[in-house]
């Protein structure tokens, strides 16, 4: 008897929802990646970021060769950008998701809509079952809206929350937020790196 493949991260030229596409994200994406990361009201949420462009184009240099992760730019169907999310850390059956940033201005659906993308991508198309991820404790409107999701808080650390979210939370809330995502995503050339 065959036990079921451990899922694995894959990055995709393009995962369409409603009326968001996510593309993966190259070195010509640097300048506004990083002007995201830098912002002042954002940057508080997130990881450190150095404000040289050279360092962000190296890492994203560095990423194009990773099979671990995939990172996406958050555009409107018209190719707008809005925001960044990354995936990565897989273990077992769980994903994590961060670097989840929308600049100002962005439809007041994007935060929704791409978080109900990030599950039908991973969920529908790459197997996984539940997701793990930490926010930090100050950035509560996010923290609450993944309440709100179904996440349940695992842990903590001096900074952040911890968060699992399952399988069968995860199809409750994409049935109780369907209107901002009807189905599943289109996904265009999922593929791995060599």
């Amino acid at each position: 008897m065959n036990s079921p493949q451990t899922p694995q991260i894959r990055k995709a030229n393009r995962v369409q929802g409603k009326t968001l596409v996510f593309r993966d994200a190259t070195t010509a994406d640097a300048a506004f990646i990083l002007a995201l990361r830098t912002d002042s009201r954002k940057s508080g949420y997130i990881s450190a970021t150095s404000p040289e462009i050279s360092q962000q184009i190296a890492w994203l240099e560095s990423y194009a060769g990773k099979t671990d992760q995939a990172y996406f730019i958050i555009e409107n169907l018209a190719g707008e950008t809005l925001g960044t999310v990354r995936l990565y850390d897989p273990r077992g059956d769980s994903f994590c998701w961060g670097s989840w940033i929308l600049k100002d201005g962005a439809p007041q659906t994007a935060a929704i809509e791409s978080a109900l993308m990030v599950y039908a991508y991973t969920i529908d198309h790459l197997g996984f079952r539940q997701s793990h991820f930490d926010v930090r404790k100050g950035n509560e409107s996010v923290w609450r809206f993944h309440e709100r999701f179904g996440a349940e808080r695992t842990g903590e650390t001096t900074q952040d929350y911890l968060y699992r979210i399952r399988r069968k939370q995860i199809v409750a809330a994409r049935k109780r937020y369907r209107k901002y995502l009807p189905g599943t995503v289109a996904v265009e050339a999922c593929y791995e790196h060599p």
